[in-house]
């Protein structure tokens, strides 16, 4: 799961050790699954950690996982090295954005998947893309469209026959997609 080198220990044992009630440190991802993923790693107090949380113990320090990140957290490393500054602690994560996906990921995992490897690479060529926004309780993937997409008169069609087809072809389990896109603004708009 998610390696904290020896070096990245000691440097957050120090920091841990000047703070009153933590606990150890906290990891996560925000937007996980999509270009927007930014791995963090906060102070884990008494209050921060939930029932679902992953607590992986090192030999210096004790991590607590947000459990929705855990697959995207594979094969992550947090290391800290010294320079003539003083130094810097670096996490890379090279499944934040785009994890390994199976049949028994969540749904909106599987979605980005297939926009992100399939969809978007299309629509770059006119310097568009799309994400996900939600998935409904009805199984409908709410989607919103940017770049040269955003205000594109044939955007319609790009969504139903586009968009929609290849999710529906992939991900039976869905009933289709919304788009909640602001099409009024049309300054990118590729047509």
């Amino acid at each position: 799961m998610l390696t904290i080198t020896e070096s990245a220990q000691e440097y957050l044992a120090e920091l841990l050790g000047k703070q009153e009630d933590a606990l150890g440190v906290r990891v996560f991802i925000n937007d996980p699954g999509t270009a927007r993923a930014e791995t963090c790693i906060a102070y884990c107090r008494e209050g921060d950690v939930l029932d679902e949380d992953v607590k992986q113990p090192f030999d210096k320090i004790t991590a607590w996982l947000d459990n929705r990140s855990v697959p995207f957290l594979e094969d992550a490393l947090v290391d800290y090295s010294t320079d003539r500054m003083g130094g810097q602690l670096t996490i890379k994560a090279p499944n934040a954005k785009m994890p390994r996906v199976s049949d028994d990921s969540p749904i909106e995992d599987r979605i980005n998947y297939v926009l992100y490897n399939e969809v978007n690479p299309s629509l770059a060529a006119h310097g568009g893309e799309v994400s996900l926004v939600e998935v409904t309780d009805d199984a409908f993937a709410v989607l919103r469209f940017g770049g040269g997409c955003q205000g594109c008169s044939a955007v319609d069609m790009t969504l139903k026959d586009g968009v929609e087809k290849t999710l529906l072809d992939q991900l039976p389990q869905l009933k289709g997609v919304r788009d909640m896109t602001d099409h009024s603004d049309r300054s990118n708009a590729f047509y």
